[in-house]
């Protein structure tokens, strides 16, 4: 039997679903452990690899080649199977790395290494009877460790959290210190993570106050509606795709051309430092908000006060 199909069968025993049990996830498995046709499984091993990382492997050792596009159907159809199941962490060396992290990376929890290392010997039956009895408790250990990571985050009220991150600490500053010194009582009607785009969508209320959404538009990081004042705040979080620049601006004022309410654009920085690297990419008639100063603003327009552009 090769590796291809012997790692299927411990994929298999483990009690992954079928489709985690595919060729895709048995080489994704070999990879992790680092076991090519020539090895035995005794001589596994547990790198942190990058997706990309884990395609080159196969295409180096089993002439398995996924197209570059393959990379997201990995990390959400296998990766994240096996890290729900405690067959894989992440990030071992960077807890708090951001999901969006070009070194994002994943190896195998210590349990899973052990276990494989025993394939094909007289102590598999036992260690993969360990392993199961023990599945519950290891997901739970290692869920745990995920959830501290995360970031909470108070949004209209209810709690949630985000993927840790500089992106999503901003994110949260914006919600929580933002909206209440510029933005009082406003209703946050969009926000995205990094794991999940659509995280809070008020869709009807946004098409409701004229904002034309379609499958191709992107809305900015953060949308705040000011019900009392019929002002709508485009915040965008510098640390994902840039500044409110004239192009950017141009973009959403395409998806609010029916919008009666005022329109208020704001780009967000953690710091002073990070706000002069865009000065030159920022759009006039638009406001600067930077996280750790966040009882000032710095106005790029002829008005005295925040307020929608007429």
């Amino acid at each position: 039997m090769g590796k291809l199909e012997e790692a299927k069968g411990i994929l298999s025993a483990i009690g992954m679903p079928k489709q985690q049990t595919n060729d895709r996830s048995a080489y994704v498995l070999l990879a992790l452990s680092n076991i090519k046709e020539s090895n035995n499984w005794n001589n596994a091993q547990k790198p942190e690899l990058r997706i990309v990382d884990m395609m080159n492997f196969m295409a180096e050792n089993y002439d398995k080649v996924y197209k570059p596009n393959t990379r997201e159907t990995i990390r959400k159809d296998t990766i994240h199977q096996f890290v729900d199941g405690a067959v894989a962490e992440r990030n071992t060396n960077s807890l708090d790395r951001p999901t969006n992290s070009p070194n994002y990376c994943y190896c195998l929890t210590d349990e899973m290494l052990e276990l494989v290392k025993t394939y094909g010997t007289s102590k598999w039956q036992a260690a993969l009877k360990q392993f199961v009895d023990t599945q519950g408790t290891l997901i739970e250990k290692y869920s745990q460790q995920r959830d501290i990571q995360r970031v909470p985050v108070t949004v209209n009220g209810q709690e949630f959290s985000f993927s840790p991150g500089e992106h999503n600490f901003l994110q949260k500053a914006i919600i929580e210190d933002f909206a209440a010194r510029f933005a009082k009582g406003s209703e946050v009607l969009y926000v995205g993570d990094t794991e999940n785009k659509d995280l809070i969508k008020n869709r009807e209320m946004l098409e409701t106050i004229g904002v034309t959404i379609t499958d191709h538009d992107k809305l900015p990081d953060v949308v705040l509606y000011s019900k009392s004042k019929n002002w709508l705040y485009f915040i965008e979080a510098v640390t994902s795709v840039g500044p409110i620049s004239a192009k950017r601006m141009q973009e959403i004022e395409d998806m609010t051309a029916g919008c009666k309410a005022g329109k208020i654009f704001v780009t967000a920085f953690p710091d002073k430092s990070i706000y002069k690297r865009f000065i030159d990419q920022l759009a006039w008639e638009t406001e600067v908000w930077i996280a750790n100063n966040p009882d000032h603003m710095i106005h790029l327009n002829g008005d005295m006060f925040i307020g929608p552009r007429v």
